[in-house]
């Protein structure tokens, strides 16, 4: 009996079989044809797309050796180690003084892409905003030297063009439409590689607060995007622009599957200005922004942290002049919910001068609405004049703390501005501040940008006379009080 039954047993599973078999079949042919399909989707994008992205070689003069016998110098972005930081930390101090002048050509690349058949091209700031000339190649071979029609180092966009007409170029989508999770290609010439084309997804939108740059709206990407590709496009899947690639998280310098790029839709309105008048107006609100905390939500009696929080009003500013008051909390912004700080003043920027606000306010627990006129942003010049003179009066310079020095430096998880110019004989240099020292504290005031930082230098002249700091330098923290001398 129990060999007839697994006799019954065996032929059942013998009848089944090629029925499985034919199922399994089926299922892998639409899942190959799901696949070959993507795979045709990509090649279709790819092939449209990588006659329009350009490589970009660039050069400039520099001279090392004899510098100002009265500083040290650290502020190269071709160069971001030059070499008096590297004797000063890494080996045998030279004097530069000591040395003699050598001037030579220094070379840099990156990629672009064309927006129009006459030769515009959107590209990246740090790409050539600093350049001597740039030169253009095209994937057919052929070269131009570009003219640099505009840049805004605020946002990272640059804008130059070659001498020409029909050219291939891209048309740039909708990044407000843009989706976490959907598929992208990035293209460009890593490491000197023409026209490379890697794909991923969209990671997250909206990141800020990267350091890269002043105004910061990111998509994030896994896309493999490496040095070399900043300044060419991120495409969706219908082969529009959505991103300008700008840079890399990364501990190696390689890529680490995370990438950030500009939205096509900010890096359009600067185009557009930097076009039609060579430089950015940004609309100006006047206020001193934070995040509203669970915590100081609660302070302030409210039921939840939606919003953002006024710390501090402009005198004759836009938002005094509309009746904006220190300790509101703005939750709407032209109908739109206020989610971040970033968000906010992007949004703010965004409305050229002129523009009308309408901003819904929490205060005292009421509901408020406000309207205000944003005015042109104070020009960079004049707003850096007084902290620019302090800092000269002190004997040196900051500069942001990017993701990558901190990993170089040690200062991961910190916030703060790296020292980067020390004058010899100088207040600075007898208190004991060098070039690669992270200030992280001015005033009792933690830093987290060069504006934070100049607002406070403004605060203490005005104020006490003189600058408390709190310097960071290896493992160890250190107060440091600098008294800011009459001129």
């Amino acid at each position: 009996m129990k060999t007839c039954r697994h006799s019954i047993l065996l032929a059942v599973i013998i009848a089944m079989l090629p029925a499985a078999v034919r199922m399994n079949a089926a299922v892998s042919k639409e899942t190959i044809a799901t696949l070959e399909s993507t795979s045709s989707a990509f090649t279709e994008i790819a092939r449209h797309a990588k006659d329009a992205v350009v490589f970009i070689q660039v050069e400039r003069t520099i001279t090392r050796g004899a510098r100002h016998p009265q500083q040290y110098h650290f502020n190269d972005p071709f160069d971001f180690f030059g070499d008096d930081f590297l004797r000063r930390f890494f080996g045998p101090q030279v004097r530069p003084d000591q040395q003699p002048q050598r001037r030579f050509r220094q070379m840099g690349q990156g990629s672009g892409f064309l927006i129009s058949a006459d030769g515009e091209i959107l590209t990246n700031h740090h790409v050539v905003g600093d350049a001597d000339k740039i030169t253009v190649r095209l994937t057919d071979g052929r070269e131009f030297e570009a003219e640099r029609v505009g840049t805004d180092p605020k946002s990272e966009v640059a804008v130059i063009r070659i001498k020409g007409d029909n050219f291939p170029f891209l048309e740039m989508g909708n990044s407000d439409d843009l989706n976490v999770g959907e598929w992208v290609l990035a293209i460009g010439n890593p490491f000197g590689l023409n026209a490379t084309v890697t794909a991923g997804i969209v990671s997250a939108k909206g990141r800020s607060n990267i350091g890269i740059a002043d105004y910061e709206d990111f998509i994030q990407t896994d896309a493999a995007i490496n040095p070399g590709n900043s300044g060419g496009p991120l495409l969706n899947i219908h082969g529009k622009v959505i991103g300008i690639n700008t840079a890399i998280y990364s501990r190696s310098g390689g890529y680490m599957g995370i990438g950030f790029a500009i939205p096509v839709n900010m890096a359009r309105q600067i185009r557009n200005q930097l076009v039609d008048t060579g430089r950015v107006t940004r609309g100006y609100l006047g206020v001193y922004i934070q995040e509203l905390t669970r915590e100081l939500a609660e302070g302030f009696g409210l039921e939840n942290n939606q919003g953002i929080l006024v710390s501090d009003v402009i005198p004759d500013s836009p938002a005094e002049k509309a009746g904006i008051q220190q300790g509101d909390v703005i939750v709407r912004l032209n109908d739109r919910a206020v989610d971040s700080v970033p968000d906010f003043r992007n949004t703010v920027a965004a409305n050229p001068p002129g523009s009308l606000l309408r901003l819904t306010i929490l205060r005292d627990g009421k509901i408020k609405l406000i309207e205000a006129n944003t005015e042109p942003l104070p020009d960079e010049q004049a707003q850096a004049v007084e902290p620019s003179r302090i800092m000269e009066q002190l004997g040196f310079t900051v500069q942001e703390l990017t993701s990558e020095l901190a990993q170089r430096m040690g200062y991961e998880e910190l916030n703060g501005v790296i020292i980067s110019d020390v004058a010899r004989g100088s207040l600075a240099e007898r208190a004991g501040l060098r070039p690669g020292q992270l200030i992280m504290e001015a005033n009792r005031s933690g830093i987290t940008s060069i504006d934070d930082f100049n607002r406070q230098l403004a605060k203490a002249r005005e104020s006490t006379g003189s600058v408390l700091l709190r310097i960071r330098e290896g493992a160890a923290s250190r107060f440091v009080i600098i008294k800011l001398e009459d001129e």
